[in-house]
């Protein structure tokens, strides 16, 4: 939240004192309100150019060029919200204003489209063969092939970049070299890589016993051939304000019986349910663990994420979910991946 007491004005501050006020805090807005902090409007220095333009002087009181119905924000707008709001009017600062309208702070929008770089590290699941898509794999990793205008894997590490999660930790195995050689230490994607070699395959958390640093703080896993625009940082906050030993992502899976189904007692058909719909919730391969979690796993032998789970849940700790409503796609045949590279473009551009 900028500091906004300093550009508070009232309407008969004259031009003068406003734009020396808007050039001392580098703001380029100045907010007018009354003697109760009621925002009344706004004025940019555009708004005291077209004025000066206008015939108006230096000395005169800014009461004629005041933006009178600025774009406002409440302070229980998300940050998606605000940008959202702002970007589609192609301003800069927003108001924030409370119930009665008075002044309380003000956003500016290129902070808050700017990450913070937070300390959660994310260990990206990138070893499998991808047989289901050969021969596309045949001489390159499934995190490498294109949808839309790049790999799967670089849109996974720009999604969580874009939050401001920039630790990586890349647990590589078929083909790792080339995955390596693309990416690097990560510096080329804002983001810092380390690599994780799986000498046999040791299962989504199986993997995690491998790294050579155990975490500090609540970290990501995902499957690397994922395509989602979920919210990271809504996942974090989900999973500490839970108190979650370990978050799943869940997504809702329909499947339809194509027949009609019958429920019988003996020999007595006691109803007829055609074409039922059964729906199911599914793991979306993206998982938020506290570093406790590590404490279960078992060195240098397979061990998936189910099993972990059910050793959580068994031990009375919180194993919570996570539904997602977001753009999920699992691309693991070859007609997901042509549905990716077809909704590539509307979804993630």
């Amino acid at each position: 939240m900028k500091s906004f007491e300093k550009i508070l004005v009232n309407e008969q501050s004259s031009i003068r004192e406003v734009l020396t006020i808007i050039d001392a805090n580098a703001t380029q807005i100045a907010l007018v309100v009354d003697s109760f902090k009621k925002l009344l409007g706004t004025v940019t220095d555009g708004d005291i150019r077209r004025g000066l333009l206008n015939g108006l002087t230096l000395d005169d009181s800014i009461e004629t060029i005041v933006f009178r119905t600025p774009l406002t924000a409440k302070l229980s707008d998300s940050k998606e919200q605000i940008i959202t709001k702002a970007l589609a009017k192609k301003i800069h600062q927003v108001p924030i204003v409370d119930e009665q309208n008075c002044v309380i702070g003000l956003k500016e929008i290129e902070e808050l489209i700017k990450p913070n770089v937070k300390p959660n590290k994310v260990v990206l699941m990138v070893g499998g063969l991808g047989t289901r898509l050969y021969p596309l794999t045949q001489d390159t990793p499934k995190p490498l092939l294109k949808v839309g205008d790049k790999p799967i894997l670089q849109t996974i590490v720009e999604r969580f970049a874009d939050y401001g999660f920039i630790n990586i930790v890349m647990c590589v195995n078929y083909k790792g070299h080339m995955i390596q050689d693309y990416f690097g230490d990560g510096s080329a994607f804002g983001v810092t890589i380390q690599y994780v070699l799986e000498e046999e395959r040791m299962g989504t958390a199986g993997a995690l016993s491998l790294l050579t640093e155990k975490p500090n703080d609540p970290f990501f896993v995902m499957n690397g051939d994922l395509l989602t625009n979920v919210n990271f940082e809504n996942l974090l906050d989900y999973h500490q304000a839970q108190n979650s030993t370990a978050t799943m992502c869940v997504r809702e899976y329909d499947f339809q019986v194509p027949y009609g189904v019958v429920s019988v007692e003996g020999n007595q058909v006691t109803s007829i349910e055609e074409k039922p719909v059964h729906k199911f919730f599914v793991s979306a391969g993206i998982y938020m663990l506290s570093p406790s979690v590590l404490d279960r796993i078992p060195q240098n032998q397979f061990y998936d994420m189910p099993t972990l789970f059910e050793k959580i849940i068994h031990s009375k700790d919180s194993a919570v979910s996570f539904p997602i409503h977001e753009y999920w796609l699992d691309i693991g045949r070859m007609s997901e991946y042509e549905q990716a590279n077809r909704e590539y473009g509307e979804v993630f551009r």
